[in-house]
């Protein structure tokens, strides 16, 4: 085997490059998996723009599909060359945060002064997985086998995608029967769309302005698709529920225009369920907000990760319950993932998810 692989790279705002670099050595709790298919999220643009800090030199990446190449000496019950996935987030699963049932927000980060949102490591706190190889920490916590049968675009959501929009339903709280609305069709919104019919929602509802957006939010379970630049979304949604407002709102976007417009929708006790990055300060109108007397929820999410989540994400889709192949629209070779990311973070071609294979 080399020594090297190639590797995306963040060198500083508006520059990446695609560089060579060591193959990371394998710690006795890691596992160094090699990738057979990655893609592209509305973070990692975040990342590239500015808007979101990392290390200059730091390998970005957080939705690795790939193969076992090598364990670490003390991780068991995995065999190299077994086909795995690792969730974008990746908790230690022994930290204070883990412990208290906070995967996402493993804890450890904070311990050691650097930047919160600590189970997110991949292309974060440590080299992600737009590259030949990544190097998976706490491999016995993460690695997850994918079942024979399922290719890897099929599995290629669960990491990041599918975790983070189905997150949006399951903290929203979606009961059988509730009226649900999600702002922005992403790939994200469009996940969060199947989730909250899946968690049982007799009336979803989409905004979306794109077609095949629209389209597709359609194909996996909303009822109404709103066009928000015919229409006001806020009226929109009132009309449709008879002005009683949504029980859940689902804000899949991350701007100021789309939170507001989640929290105008809600019924007096509705949950607005937050999925956006936000770049800027966000503003509560006192109206909006009732006071302060409304007796909403707003709740934030960041992508559920480990084993044992992406076991049952998988399993959502060997059974038929969702099927998110479609989303993927582009593919790509690493070789030419500088030209993947100008593509997709200027949303170009009717671009949803890119699939980069090395």
């Amino acid at each position: 085997m080399s020594k090297m692989m190639k590797a995306l790279v963040f060198l500083e705002p508006g520059k990446i490059a695609l560089e060579d670099r060591p193959i990371p050595d394998v710690g006795a709790n890691d596992a160094l998996m090699r990738i057979t298919t990655t893609t592209i999220c509305g973070t990692d643009v975040h990342i590239v723009k500015g808007e979101y800090p990392v290390e200059s030199g730091l390998i970005i990446g957080h939705e690795p599909v790939g193969v076992i190449e090598k364990l670490g000496s003390n991780v068991q019950g995995y065999e190299e060359g077994q086909r795995v996935i690792a969730g974008a987030i990746c908790p230690s699963g022994t930290s204070y945060g883990c412990l208290d049932g906070l995967h996402s927000q493993d804890g450890q980060a904070r311990a050691h002064g650097l930047k919160p949102l600590g189970g997110w490591r991949f292309g974060n706190t440590i080299d992600g997985c737009q590259a030949e190889y990544v190097l998976v920490p706490d491999a016995m916590a993460n690695l997850a086998p994918v079942p024979d049968g399922l290719s890897d675009e099929e599995v290629l959501m669960c990491p990041d995608i599918m975790s983070t929009g189905f997150a949006g339903a399951e903290a929203g709280n979606v009961k059988i029967g509730d009226v649900v609305v999600v702002f922005a069709q992403g790939p994200i919104g469009l996940c969060a769309t199947a989730g909250a019919r899946l968690r049982g929602a007799s009336t979803v509802i989409a905004v979306e302005r794109v077609p095949e957006r629209a389209a597709m939010a359609r194909n996996l379970g909303a009822d109404h698709v709103i066009d928000f630049s015919k229409t006001d979304p806020v009226e929109e949604v009132m009309k449709l529920t008879g002005g009683r407002g949504v029980d859940v709102s689902i804000e899949a976007l991350g701007l100021q225009e789309t939170f507001e417009a989640a929290l105008r929708v809600l019924k007096p006790g509705g949950t607005l369920s937050s999925l956006g990055v936000y770049s800027s300060d966000l503003r509560i109108p006192l109206d909006a907000f009732t006071a302060g007397l409304g007796d909403h929820r707003i709740i934030t999410s960041l992508c559920p990760g480990g084993k044992e989540r992406m076991r049952r994400l998988m399993n959502t889709i060997e059974g038929g319950r969702v099927d998110l192949k479609a989303m993927v629209t582009h593919r790509y070779k690493l070789d030419d993932i500088v030209e993947a990311y100008d593509l997709f973070s200027n949303q170009r071609d009717g671009v949803m998810k890119v699939a980069v294979t090395p």
